[in-house]
Formats: structure tokens, C-alpha cells, sequence
């Protein structure tokens, strides 16, 4: 099985947790025998080409043409996507499967999809609906309308939870036998390596109980309903720290909100951490807190369940599908800072009760939430994909097509 992927985000280019989904995935893919040609955005001193255990990852820059918002840089970096497209694809005439993810690479994928005869594959991690809790400009509605073209052009959408599911086929209408759900997942091993630098003193005195978040700063993510909370949580500890790890557009809205409210020496924006700092924080915090008001799937979750961290989430979205309250970890009500303060303090209160949880969340990430199974499923879908596609007009086609008569007649003269 050959798959061509496009994906706007792989590190060392992160933005959100994009990068990590496909990072992970694709490795997992090959290490299970599948042959992946993956095209995403370059540049911060990455190769144009390298293979990376086992994953042919190639890197293109976008066209800089007076790009004066985001949505012109993302029509600049497809075209450049089927820059890189065309010639691969001509010299590897036998890829099975297209594999887009999100809107950021519809062009491309259309483009691909319909030149080459490839049946599509398409995972939807979010919707700009679902960001912004409905479509209140026309940028929004343009990209929810690329969206829906995206998972209309489909052959298949994957989507990472239930949640999810229900979002897509509401928003975009998708009929139910066209989405599969495969969840993310997370590599424990990839939260062993402490940073040999960063010392808990750095962040916190030893008398502090330390509660952490990590992620972007945005809206979305409720960093604003966790300072919300803080006096409650203050009352019962004063010496309680909360050290909040990220960057993103909202954190002086952020500062600003810890300073109105007087509570700025006991909040520390540490911005940008690499990971051995994250996974240093990790072992040193007392509790994990991810109070969003919108989480599709919440890997972050999953991560700190990984760096066995007792962990407080938000009961929405795909989040409180990975959260057993009392069994693995503890679930506040979305957006209410009381009930927050309330579930954070029971394991301020009870350390035995952290240490039950996190464990049993620990065992929980490596019997569901494995790379290698998520990695089978998803080559699964790719099968049913391309055993229904050998039998359409379009199979035909594809190899009397440019792209088969180019490689015969490259044989033919070699």
C-alpha cells in the first residue's frame, strides 16, 4: 500500500497538535509496511527531502506573493503543494490512496484527486464551526464551505472521536456509512526524557502545589474559566502555583485577566517549553488541567495521562470521551470556574486518590490509545477504500491516464 499525504503542519513546523497526529501516524504506518510519500510546509532550517523512520517527507515553501491574510497563504501553499505533487506523483504511478488532512490542503487534494484517478481519504481534526461556536464572518463561512467541499470531494472521512462524528455529519451533512472513527493516540515513551536543565525550583517553591496547563492560548482551550477559578482554589491553598505553558493570540487577554484579578504572582506564563521541559513539569505537578470549551479530541489529555499526571478536563467534546470521572481522572462542568476549582482541590485534598487515578490512566493510554493499533486501523480504511475503487470507471482510467502513459513511456526509453 502506497499513500501520498498532505498535511500543513509536521515538525519542526507546530502549530497545534496536527504535527504530532501525523508525526506519530505516519510512523506508525510504516513501521506496519505502508509506504508513505508525505508533502507539507518547510522552512525553520528543515530538508527539502529526508526520510524519517521509514516516512519519504518531502517540504515545500509556499509562494510569498503579497499574501495579505491567512487564507491567500493557504491558496499560495497548495499551489506549491502541486508543484511537489505532479512529478512525484508521475515517477510513483502505483499510490493507492490520497490522504489529506483538514481544510488548509483541499486545494491540493481536489486537484490531485481528480488529475491522478485517487480515491481520497480525509481526516477532519476540527471545524471552524465547531472553533468558534458557529460562523459569524464571511473568512469563517469560507473555510466551513471549504471544509464541506473537502469531506464532500471524500472518499472516506476519519474522524478522532465520536464527538467529531457528530459534528461532521451535522455540520456538513455526511451520510453516516462515509466516517470512520480512529482516535489519536500517544507515545508514553515520549514523555521519559526529563529536561537535565530545568529545575523545580525554576517554576515553583518547594511548598507550592503546582497545577499545569499546557497547550495553545486560545480561546477555545478555557485557560480564561482556570484563572476564573483560582481564588476559589487560593482560599484553601494561597500557596498554590499555576504554571501555564504555551503561546498563542489570546495571552495577553490572558495576563491581563491574572493581573485585573489580582492573582498574578501566583500565575507563571512560561510561554513556549520544549518537551523535555513539558515532561519535567509534568512529574513535578501535583495536578494536569485542561478546561476547554471545545476539544475535538484533546490529546493533550492523553499526554499527561502518558506522563502519569492526575488530570482535571472539561466534560465536552471528544475529552470526555477519553476521561472516566473517579476512574481515570476527574471531569468539570465546560466553562463553570466552581465546579473546576472544586475538582482540582478534591486532588489538592486527596494524593492517594491522584495516585489511583493517574495509574489507572497510565494503564489506559497503552491499551487503547497506541500508535500501532491506530495505525491498523487507518490501513484498514485504506483497504475498503481501494478494494471499492479498483471496481469504478476511475481504475481504468487512472492507468490509461497522463500519469500511466508518462511512466510507460519512461520505461519504454530507459
Amino acid at each position: 500500500m502506497r499513500v501520498l499525504m498532505l498535511s500543513w503542519e509536521y515538525p519542526p513546523k507546530s502549530v497545534g497538535g496536527l504535527a504530532r497526529h501525523v508525526y506519530d501516524l505516519t510512523n506508525a504506518l510504516a513501521a506496519i509496511g505502508v509506504d508513505i510519500h508525505l508533502i507539507t510546509s518547510g522552512g525553520m532550517g528543515a530538508p527539502h527531502f529526508e526520510v524519517i523512520n521509514g516516512v519519504k517527507v518531502h517540504r515545500v515553501e509556499p509562494y510569498r506573493v503579497s499574501s495579505p491574510d491567512f487564507v491567500t497563504w493557504v491558496a499560495q501553499f497548495n499551489v506549491a503543494l502541486l508543484e511537489k505533487a505532479i512529478p512525484l506523483m508521475a515517477s510513483n504511478n502505483d499510490i493507492h490512496i490520497l490522504h489529506a488532512h483538514d481544510w488548509l490542503v483541499a486545494y491540493a487534494a481536489r486537484a490531485i484527486k481528480h488529475a491522478g484517478r485517487l480515491p481520497l481519504v480525509v481526516t477532519i481534526h476540527a471545524t471552524e464551526f465547531g472553533r468558534n461556536n458557529g460562523l459569524h464572518n464571511d473568512t469563517q463561512r469560507h473555510i466551513s464551505d471549504i471544509e464541506w467541499w473537502l469531506t464532500y470531494e471524500a472518499w472516506r472521512v476519519i474522524c478522532c472521536s465520536h464527538f467529531m462524528e457528530d459534528e461532521v455529519r451535522r455540520v456538513f451533512q455526511l451520510p453516516q456509512d462515509k466516517i470512520a472513527v480512529i482516535p489519536n493516540g500517544v507515545d508514553p515513551g515520549n514523555f521519559k526524557t526529563a529536561s537535565k536543565r530545568a529545575c523545580r525550583s525554576d517554576y515553583a517553591a518547594p511548598d507550592e502545589k503546582i497545577i499545569f496547563y499546557v497547550g495553545r492560548l486560545v480561546q477555545e482551550k478555557g485557560v480564561q474559566v482556570l484563572l476564573d477559578a483560582a481564588p476559589e482554589i487560593l482560599a484553601q491553598y494561597p500557596q498554590a502555583k499555576f504554571i501555564i505553558a504555551g503561546k498563542g493570540p489570546f495571552m495577553d487577554a490572558l495576563k491581563s485577566q491574572a493581573s485585573a484579578m489580582g492573582i498574578a504572582n501566583r500565575v507563571y506564563f512560561t510561554g513556549y517549553i520544549s518537551d523535555e521541559v513539558r515532561n519535567s513539569l509534568y512529574s513535578w505537578a501535583d495536578v494536569a488541567v485542561f478546561p476547554s470549551l471545545y476539544e475535538p479530541f484533546g490529546i493533550v489529555a492523553l499526554e499527561a495521562m502518558a506522563a502519569r499526571t492526575p488530570v482535571v478536563v472539561s466534560d465536552c467534546g471528544g475529552i470526555s470521551e477519553i476521561v472516566r470521572h473517579g476512574i481515570d481522572g476527574l471531569k468539570a462542568q465546560t466553562g463553570n470556574s466552581h465546579s473546576l476549582a472544586q475538582n482540582i482541590l478534591t486532588l489538592l485534598r486527596q494524593p492517594q486518590l491522584g495516585e489511583y487515578l493517574r495509574e489507572a490512566a497510565y494503564r489506559k493510554v497503552t491499551e487503547e490509545f497506541n500508535w500501532k493499533a491506530i495505525a491498523r486501523q487507518t490501513a484498514s480504511v485504506y483497504r475498503e477504500v481501494w478494494e471499492a475503487h479498483r471496481s469504478t470507471p476511475w481504475s481504468e482510467e487512472r492507468q490509461n491516464g497522463i500519469f500511466g502513459r508518462f511512466n510507460r513511456l519512461l520505461a519504454r526509453y530507459s
